[in-house]
């Protein structure tokens, strides 16, 4: 550990409980200032290895540690009596964020291809995002609501969203669904749902409850889950879909978490396999047919390159792009 490092991590908090925290969590706030304010705190998560260090990982190993919530100060405490569980837990853990309510954003995508669908996701963690033909769908676009249901009627996971323009929207037939992660989480496994709902911020409402209800959604009827990077495990995976369906494979969110020279090898495996749907920023890599400028600060949704619509990283909102469709075909 170098005083650098102690800089660095004081740096990445302060920059947390300013823009990211606030109106999100108070917890993580008050915490992300006591590490700034404390050096002695600050130094034990200098410990952690650089690419371990992002607040949200490390807060969500402390709760999983057991991190009183309610008290800073003996939260500053507790941190340095388990600074060396923190460092050991957090080398061996990353974030993987399981967010259903991206399936309200990738939805116009899936609605514009013809099924029965494989649908085959990089980056799956426990394969909630596998699931868009078992959940309900909520759109408010302006005073009106568009409602989608699965067939056999609406889902305990409601997933609620607000909707700029007027693609044709319709639940995907789903009739395979793999996924690929470094490290699959298994819904049906206590410890695993426990380290996934431990992701979700503190004060993130309906959240936790949303993931808990897509968790018994995936416990039911497992995908079939592989370890491995995208590029290297997608072809054999690719590979067992069924015949006769179209084969979709998704990379939401996922590729920023790639290396940025390893990202190309994703995008042409994804491509090489079938069609690809994809959540990036527009400057995250060079798999777009043409580059398009947010206007809302969100993230780009396309259909085999192609930007179709702005939406919000984790499905909050989607907007429309009227030319999406004739664009696509």
């Amino acid at each position: 550990m170098t005083q650098d490092a102690v800089t660095a991590v004081v740096d990445r908090y302060r920059r947390f409980a300013r823009d990211e925290a606030p109106g999100r969590s108070a917890v993580y706030e008050a915490w992300a200032r006591r590490v700034t304010d404390d050096a002695a705190v600050a130094a034990a998560l200098a410990r952690i290895p650089e690419a371990r260090r992002q607040p949200p990982l490390v807060f969500a190993v402390m709760r999983l540690l057991g991190a009183p919530l309610d008290d800073v100060d003996a939260w500053g405490s507790w941190v340095l009596d388990h600074a060396d569980a923190i460092v050991a837990e957090c080398g061996r853990r990353s974030v993987q964020t399981n967010e259903p309510l991206r399936c309200a954003a990738l939805l116009p995508a899936l609605s514009l291809i013809e099924g029965p669908i494989a649908l085959l996701e990089v980056g799956a963690s426990a394969g909630l995002c596998l699931f868009p033909d078992r959940y309900s769908y909520r759109y408010r676009r302006g005073g009106e609501l568009v409602t989608l249901d699965p067939a056999d009627g609406p889902s305990s996971v409601v997933l609620d969203s607000d909707l700029e323009g007027h693609p044709d929207l319709r639940v995907p037939e789903i009739v395979w669904r793999a996924g690929i992660d470094l490290s699959p989480l298994d819904a049906r496994s206590e410890q695993d749902r426990s380290w996934l709902t431990g992701l979700v911020w503190p004060g993130e409402r309906g959240r936790l409850e949303r993931i808990e209800r897509a968790l018994d959604i995936a416990a039911a009827a497992p995908p079939v889950l592989v370890a491995g990077d995208g590029a290297g495990a997608l072809p054999a995976l690719a590979a067992t879909a069924p015949a006769g369906a179209t084969l979709v494979v998704t990379t939401p969110g996922v590729l920023a978490h790639v290396p940025r020279v390893h990202r190309a090898a994703v995008i042409d495996a994804a491509r090489t396999a079938g069609r690809w749907i994809t959540l990036d920023a527009p400057g995250l890599h060079d798999g777009w047919t043409r580059r398009t400028e947010p206007a809302r600060g969100g993230f780009a949704l396309a259909l085999d390159g192609e930007v179709l619509a702005e939406v919000d990283p984790l499905g909050a909102w989607v907007a429309w792009h009227p030319e999406s469709r004739a664009a696509a075909q």
